[in-house]
């Protein structure tokens, strides 16, 4: 052994830190805790030794970070390495460096740890062995036995290589090898994205991987190339693969997305195959052929783009095939000759600053039943929109406009309102006296219709609240109410005579003054507390000309807790409660440990006697109204159940009657609900007619990652209620029932559903749907 030139080094040196540095002329010098020029690049330092295409974890930490270096040591430059080692050997007659004993070395982002490394300077070998982790710029971390690397330290060949990427999914190979610019390529090598470990930290084979005789990984791509590859399902028979590649982690790329294929009596088989050309990280459009065994082909494009001030998507179908145009009666389907058929649904919103911003969504169809008939949504009515809005602390303002397009059987299209523009704004601020606030509100609509009335309408309002608390507790609102209208309407004679109004135009000024108590007691219950507030309103308005103004926002009447201390309980502004009235009721809430309890009821009583503008089964066409209540409990995160009721003032009879429950955890649950309307309507008022309606809905995990799921809708209407009705008082609408299962890296279920009610060319039948989903591939 002789010593290297410039130090003073025989044998080896413990705990030492510092860097090497080649001068070229035979000599080297070690500086302890000092940096020195080389070109190892790390990044390479990805090949690590593991058992051959084992995907396991290991028990090597990763490196950490640098310790940091004493005050007097220089900057590191780019291209320096620092270095620290247990000992530090040099055979100067050999020219072998060896460095042992927790070696750690760094550059930049890039480490790695290793038992031992030994740099040959004659035959330019260098070769770390044991226990070997190693992170690069990416985060990418891999863990081995040995690598060996070239004297310029910029390639290497990786026997058992293990690399666990930063965004997701690892590879694993018999032999790797990374060139400069971080590629990576392997031999024999394996991958997957999925846990290789139990939840208790057991290992276990994952739920799918790809191997192949071929893998390159480019991570500045962020994507994976196979050759010869072959895909593995829960240890099944491989299925073999052609060239192709996919992203890892959540990035998005061009290609094919995962099939589907389902199955349903009318359009017979369907596989549809998406493809998704990327435009750029924010943008990209998906193609997806849909290909059926019974009907001609159905394309369908999506397009989506996110930009700095926001994002729109649009979705676009597009088939040909027969369709029902003659569609006046239930079940009535007369086909006719090859028609083009589609639908356009789009959504935009936009945030151009703080306070101002645009949104859009337009929704159309060419005709009533192919939304059904192709299962892409139930909806009975499609609304196109558009609105300008800016917000602010105090103030709201927005220029609104929409279109629907009605998809029901018996509605003329004709009929369907367009609204543009409807330009609402309002204004908080102090009343500056006594500590009320007022809102001020500026609102004017057009509507229009092709085959029926139009109406115009603008109106100003002023309302002043003042909200004090007694020193007995109580909780007193003072509400003081003006508005003027001013209406244009024509074509009247299309709409039913209750809600026209009169033709030409119509004025109407509009007061109410009330005052709201609430008194609350608070106090111990059962280990818990309670809490009472029995609440009184008293609103009086004067007699208004309701019926001479059209009614086109105000229709739907139905009185619940949710209005019942409303100052109008009418829905929209086209109608006003024009009655003075007296409204009481109560709150109790109980609070335990574990659960909850709130219970709401009351009813009005109206002052005047004179008649109101109230219809029957509305619950307020008498001077007192039915009584209405809300009860809801819930139970640790176990059961919640809600109720909603309104029982019939002199019978007590119950005319509204909802429920809403959810039954067990998050794994496995029930959904249960049921509606019955007993208001005895007529139809001539409104469509929505008396029903009853049960509905079920459940998911059951009966293994760790395996549930099975159903739903159910029951018309439970018979003639007695609605004697329009076809349902004979038990008759199902339709039910859905399913398997999957899914752990973290793969979805895969089978889903079967049936619909009992045919309209037009979307018939009743049984459907069937396959759905698999992996991470990383076609999602």
């Amino acid at each position: 052994m002789r010593p290297a030139r410039g130090s003073a080094i025989g044998g080896s040196i413990p705990l030492c830190a510092g860097v090497v540095d080649d001068k070229g002329d035979g000599g080297l010098v070690l500086r302890c805790n000092l940096l020195v020029g080389s070109s190892l690049a790390l990044s390479l330092l990805f090949g690590t030794a593991a058992a051959a295409q084992d995907l396991g974890d290991r028990s090597v930490p990763a490196p950490s970070a640098p310790a940091a270096l004493p005050a007097d040591a220089p900057v590191p430059t780019a291209d320096q390495i620092q270095f620290s080692a247990d000992a530090l050997e040099y055979d100067t007659d050999a020219d072998i460096v060896t460095a042992t004993g927790e070696v750690r070395m760094s550059r930049d982002s890039q480490r790695l740890r290793a038992d031992k490394v030994v740099w040959n300077r004659n035959t330019g070998r260098v070769v770390a062995t044991g226990n070997i982790a190693a992170t690069n710029p990416e985060g990418d971390i891999a863990y081995g036995d040995s690598i060996e690397l070239t004297d310029t330290l910029k390639d290497g060949v990786v026997a058992n290589l293990l690399l666990v990427l930063e965004r997701g999914g690892r590879l694993a190979a018999e032999r790797g090898t990374r060139s400069g610019d971080g590629t990576v390529n392997l031999d024999r090598a394996a991958y997957t994205p999925c846990a290789v470990t139990t939840s208790a930290g057991c290992p276990k084979e994952p739920s799918w991987k790809i191997t192949a005789v071929r893998v390159t990984y480019r991570p500045e791509r962020g994507r994976v190339y196979y050759v010869g590859a072959r895909f593995n399902l829960f240890g099944l028979p491989t299925v073999p693969l052609p060239k192709f590649s996919h992203p890892i982690g959540g990035g998005s790329d061009s290609g094919l997305l995962t099939p589907d294929i389902r199955y349903d009596r009318v359009n017979g088989l369907e596989f549809a195959l998406p493809y998704y050309r990327a435009f750029g990280p924010n943008r990209g459009l998906t193609v997806t052929p849909h290909i059926h065994s019974s009907v001609l082909p159905m394309v369908q494009a999506d397009y989506s783009a996110l930009g700095d001030m926001g994002a729109f998507r649009v979705t676009a179908y597009g088939t040909v095939s027969r369709r029902s145009d003659d569609l006046t009666a239930a079940g009535t389907s007369v086909s006719t000759e090859q028609a083009f058929r589609g639908y356009i649904d789009g959504v935009a919103r936009y945030q151009y600053t703080p306070n101002w911003s645009a949104s859009a969504s337009v929704r159309l169809a060419t005709d009533r039943t192919f939304l059904r008939r192709y299962d892409i949504s139930r909806d009975d009515r499609l609304r196109s929109t558009a609105s300008l809005q800016r917000i602010d602390d105090n103030s709201y303002f927005a220029l609104t406009g929409w279109y629907l397009q009605t998809l029901r059987v018996n509605d003329r299209q004709g009929l369907q309102p367009v609204a543009f523009p409807e330009l609402d704004y309002r204004k908080r601020f102090d009343d500056g006296l006594i500590g009320g606030r007022f809102t001020a509100q500026v609102n004017t609509l057009a509507i229009g219709r092709s085959a029926g009335q139009d109406t115009q309408r603008a109106f100003a309002s002023l309302r002043w609240d003042l909200r004090r608390l007694t020193n007995w507790g109580q909780e007193v609102t003072l509400t003081a109410y003006a508005r003027g209208d001013v209406y244009h309407t024509n074509e009247t004679l299309t709409s039913p005579l209750l809600y026209r109004g009169l033709d030409g135009y119509q004025a109407r000024a509009i007061g109410a003054l009330a005052v709201d108590v609430r008194w609350p007691f608070v106090g111990s219950f059962l280990g818990g507390t309670q809490r009472l507030t029995p609440r009184l309103q008293i609103v009086a308005a004067p007699h208004l000309k309701n019926l001479s103004i059209p009614n086109e926002d105000a229709r739907a009447v139905d009185l619940e807790d949710s209005n019942l201390f409303s100052l109008n309980r009418f829905a929209g502004y086209d109608r006003f409660e024009d009655s003075s009235r007296a409204t009481y009721g109560a709150e109790w809430a109980v609070d335990l440990p574990g659960v909850s309890l709130n219970a709401v009821i009351g009813q009005s009583y109206r002052l005047d006697e004179r008649s109101g503008i109230f219809y029957d089964g509305t619950g307020l066409s008498d001077r007192f109204s039915d009584i209405v209540g809300r009860t809801e409990l819930r139970f640790h995160d176990l059961i919640s159940v809600t109720h909603r009721y309104r029982l019939d003032k002199d019978s007590l009879a119950v005319r509204r009657n909802e429920v809403d429950a959810t039954l067990g955890s998050r794994s496995t649950y029930v959904l249960l609900g049921y509606l019955r309307l007993n208001r005895n309507i007529s139809p001539a008022i409104e469509d929505l007619q008396d029903r009853e309606e049960a509905r079920v809905a459940g998911r059951v995990q009966f293994a760790r990652f395996w549930s099975a799921f159903g739903s159910a809708v029951v018309d439970l209407t018979n003639r007695a209620e609605d004697p329009l009705s076809l349902s004979d008082g038990f008759d199902p609408v339709r039910h859905r029932l399913g398997v999957q299962y899914e752990d973290d890296c793969l979805r895969l279920g089978l889903t079967w559903r049936r619909d009992y009610n045919n309209t037009g060319d979307a018939r009743r039948g049984n459907s069937f749907l396959l759905t698999l989903a992996f991470t990383n591939l076609g999602r």
